[in-house]
């Protein structure tokens, strides 16, 4: 495994502690997750399990069938 030295700001770090603490989770631990959050390259299976749970959206032909037909324009 390897390890990164990061230099941090008091009140950046203050925040890293609570948050890691109300976690129940180091801050290495912390910090870890949220480089792996933020630098994730596929869906999260959350989102995937979504697929399919609504209709597609109708296409553009769809939506205006009911809408009659345009007028010719007027010449320039």
């Amino acid at each position: 495994m390897g390890q990164i030295t990061i230099y941090l700001d008091d009140d950046i770090i203050n925040t890293v502690q609570k948050q890691a603490v109300s976690e129940k989770i180091s801050k290495s631990q912390w910090i870890a997750r949220l480089i792996k959050e933020r630098t994730r390259t596929e869906w999260p299976e959350s989102i995937k399990a979504m697929a399919g749970s609504w209709q597609d959206f109708p296409e553009a032909e769809e939506i205006r069938a009911g809408m009659g037909q345009d007028v010719e324009r007027e010449p320039l």
